[in-house]
């Protein structure tokens, strides 16, 4: 007994379903603010910066050049929050974690 051909999908589409099937879309969907980084936050903080990666709570952690721009940024998160939470068809950054890169 043969099995019906199928048509073929696009590889996209296919890597789509096995995301949303294993329940990461939303987690992938969150994590594009990585790459978006520099767009979202401006070029100045994204010189002195760079996302390292994102936690299961929403947390990003952010390496950071110098520990007077890891205390300024601090200041500068819920402002840097709003602006990486501006497309609301992703789940949000709950929080930013400074990291001073060694």
């Amino acid at each position: 007994m043969t099995q019906p051909k199928r048509t073929p999908q696009k590889l996209g589409d296919v890597v789509a379903s096995v995301l949303k099937h294993a329940g990461l879309s939303d987690r992938v969907a969150q994590a594009s603010v990585i790459p978006e980084w520099p767009s979202l936050v401006g070029p100045q903080i994204a010189e002195v910066t760079e996302p390292l990666l994102l936690q299961q709570d929403g947390t990003l952690v952010v390496m950071v050049k110098t520990h007077a721009w890891m205390q300024e940024l601090t200041l500068l998160e819920p402002s840097l929050l709003t602006a990486l939470n501006r497309d609301a068809s992703r789940p949000p950054i709950t929080k930013l974690r400074w990291m001073l890169r060694r």
